[in-house]
C-alpha cells in the first residue's frame, strides 16, 4: 500500500475494498490528539484508538492503543524484541505516509508492522484517525485486529 497526498481517501477506499464496517467522519477542528478526538464526538478518551509510530533504524512499529493509556517502551522494546524510540514527526510521514495525529491503525506501507494494545479490546468499537487530523472511523475492534494483521499484547501503563 501506498499512502498519499490524501490519507482519508485511501482509508475509505481499503475499508471499502476489505468490507470493513466501519463509519469515517470528517470533522472541522482538529483531532490530532486523543482529547481534542474525544471531545468532537462526544466519547470517552479511552475510546479514541489513538496509532503511536516507533521506529529503529529499519524497523517501523505502529501502537495502536486506549486514548487513556501509554505505551511503555521498556515492555515495547521487550515484547517485539527491538531497540525502539518514538518516531519524530518527518520520520513519521517519511515511513507510514501520514502526519502525525492522522496515522490510522490500517492500511500502511509495506514493512510497517501494528501491534494492538489489549485496553482497545474493552470497547465493542473504537474511533481511529482515518488519514489526517480532521478525519476519523469509528471501527469494530475485532476488526481493527483482523485488517490492520496486528498482533494484541499488553504494552500499556
Amino acid at each position: 500500500m501506498v499512502v498519499g497526498v490524501d490519507g482519508t481517501a485511501q482509508v475509505r477506499d481499503y475499508v471499502q475494498t476489505h468490507s470493513v464496517d466501519a463509519e469515517i467522519r470528517v470533522l472541522e477542528s482538529s483531532t490530532r490528539n486523543s482529547e481534542l478526538a474525544a471531545n468532537a464526538l462526544g466519547c470517552s478518551i479511552a475510546e479514541i484508538a489513538k496509532s503511536i509510530v516507533f521506529v529503529d533504524e529499519y524497523n517501523t512499529l505502529v501502537v495502536v492503543l486506549s486514548g487513556d493509556r501509554r505505551v511503555d517502551l521498556r515492555r515495547l522494546c521487550d515484547t517485539v524484541g527491538l531497540n525502539l524510540r518514538l518516531a519524530t514527526p518527518e520520520e513519521v510521514y517519511d515511513r507510514t505516509g501520514y502526519r502525525v495525529g492522522g496515522v490510522p491503525p490500517f492500511p500502511h506501507r509495506m514493512g510497517v508492522r501494528v501491534i494492538v494494545d489489549r485496553s482497545i479490546q474493552r470497547f465493542e468499537s473504537v474511533w481511529a484517525a482515518a488519514g489526517d487530523q480532521n478525519s476519523l472511523m469509528r471501527v469494530p475492534t475485532q476488526d481493527l485486529i483482523r485488517v490492520s494483521g496486528a498482533e494484541v499484547v499488553d504494552i500499556s501503563k
